[in-house]
């Protein structure tokens, strides 16, 4: 890990060495980016997270860490950078995974105010112990359970009874030994594919989504996986069987999409389970402020719906790593424009956000209804893109006239507009275009009638 950025503060700006061409600007703005554009979002975010490592592990001779919680995070910190410096990719991987950023935000903030939580700084010796494990470093070191046991992060979580004060990590090339005090201990064991098992009935690997261009982890046990307050419970064996039998019926319809839908999983680390369906019954998605690479998400009823909410999140997911790297707006945050898609007011960013992430719906339905066989199924694709399309379509002109737009910025809904004029080429039929301009008219009437101008 390397970086000078300000002692005791998290990483601002743009990383250094991750500028962006308007080529691809451009490329990103279609919503159609390909590899190489993808890995610049994905180089930056990571070069950001070394960063925000480097400022962390600075930080940790602060005064306001207790001199024992002071010297084990300080241990902790040191394994972490042996397993870097060992085996980067496959500490990396534990670096890089998106819930170790809001996890480490958090504390560089506490040890900025001088008020560190000692479960927030503790949670650095499973990071270090699971990249350690990864590396395939011999170690030893002590951590802190969470409440429901040992979690490591990208492997699982080794479920305790009683009040364990703390545990015994034991690493050895493929194997990790996990001693509760005053419990037995369970030993976990690597397989060729990277997955930790055991046979002891306390451990809960992390299921794997695997068919699309790279693993991803059905995440139901990080500690750090959701946001402060949320409830998101490890799933029972039905919920998560469940969550594989829609990704894997999701895929073909990704693919279906076309190649920059699928080419976009590439940036996909985990799917996290929140509770649901929601008090109206919708399936509903989001991200994560820093978790690059993370979509929280109900369980979904249909795999068309897990195929476009996987589509919507990581279009948010890759214009949110994109404004890491250039300025596109200088717009502030007051909530004041028109989302046909939102009852309140949005800031610009969120409408900038809103349209591009509806604009990549709009060509996966589209895609959809050219492709699919079933009649009824063609149909509602038909309704949904119809839907998207005339939505984005009538918030466009206020994002090409917005004067806070930057040179790139321009660049990028010049595209976002370009893309828009090509669903013509494929129009849907007369009867979904008119209930999408009506749906549209309908929204912006009882816009103006909640807020008038």
């Amino acid at each position: 890990m390397s970086g000078t950025p300000a002692p005791g503060r998290a990483p601002t700006g743009p990383a250094p060495g991750t500028a962006l061409s308007e080529a691809a600007i451009a490329e990103l703005g279609s919503t159609e980016a390909g590899a190489q554009a993808l890995g610049a979002l994905s180089d930056g975010a990571h070069t950001r997270r070394l960063l925000l490592f480097r400022v962390l592990l600075d930080a940790l001779d602060s005064d306001a860490l207790p001199p024992d919680r002071r010297a084990a995070a300080r241990e902790h910190g040191a394994l972490l950078e042996a397993a870097d410096r060992a085996a980067p990719r496959q500490a990396r991987r534990v670096m890089f995974y998106p819930f170790t950023g809001p996890w480490a935000e958090t504390c560089v903030r506490q040890l900025d105010r001088g008020t560190p939580d000692h479960r927030d700084i503790g949670h650095l010796g499973p990071v270090a112990a699971a990249a350690a494990a990864r590396a395939g470093l011999t170690f030893r070191t002590r951590v802190t359970p969470h409440h429901d046991g040992i979690a490591l992060p990208t492997l699982g979580l080794l479920r305790h009874t009683g009040p364990a004060r703390w545990a015994e990590l034991h690493g050895r090339r493929d194997t990790l030994t996990i001693r509760p005090l005053g419990g037995r201990p369970a030993e976990l064991r690597r397989d060729a594919a990277g997955h930790w098992h055991s046979r002891d009935p306390r451990w809960s690997p992390l299921p794997t989504l695997s068919g699309g261009p790279r693993p991803v982890l059905l995440d139901d046990l990080d500690p750090c996986r959701a946001t402060p307050g949320a409830a998101t419970p490890a799933g029972p064996p039905h919920q998560r069987a469940h969550w594989r039998a829609m990704w894997r019926r999701a895929l073909p319809l990704l693919r279906l999409g076309g190649a920059a839908r699928a080419a976009d999983l590439a940036l996909l680390d985990c799917v996290v389970p929140l509770p649901g369906p929601t008090a109206t019954g919708r399936h509903t998605s989001h991200t994560r402020d820093g978790a690059f690479g993370a979509v929280l998400a109900s369980p979904p009823p249909s795999p068309e719906l897990f195929a476009a909410g996987l589509v919507h999140e990581l279009q948010h997911a890759k214009l949110a790593a994109l404004t890491e790297l250039v300025t596109l707006h200088t717009a502030d945050d007051t909530p004041r424009h028109w989302a046909p898609w939102r009852p309140d007011p949005r800031p610009f960013d969120g409408l900038l956000h809103g349209a591009y992430a509806h604009l990549a719906l709009a060509a996966l339905w589209q895609r959809l209804a050219l492709t699919r066989e079933d009649p009824l199924a063609r149909d509602d694709a038909w309704a949904a893109h119809a839907r998207c399309a005339a939505q984005v379509g009538a918030v466009l002109p206020a994002l090409r006239g917005a004067r806070p737009l930057t040179d790139p910025g321009r660049a990028f809904v010049k595209a976002m507009t370009a893309r828009h004029s090509r669903l013509a080429d494929h129009p849907p039929p007369r009867e979904h275009r008119v209930r999408a301009a009506a749906y549209v008219d309908t929204a912006r009437s009882l816009w103006h009638r909640h807020h008038p101008q």
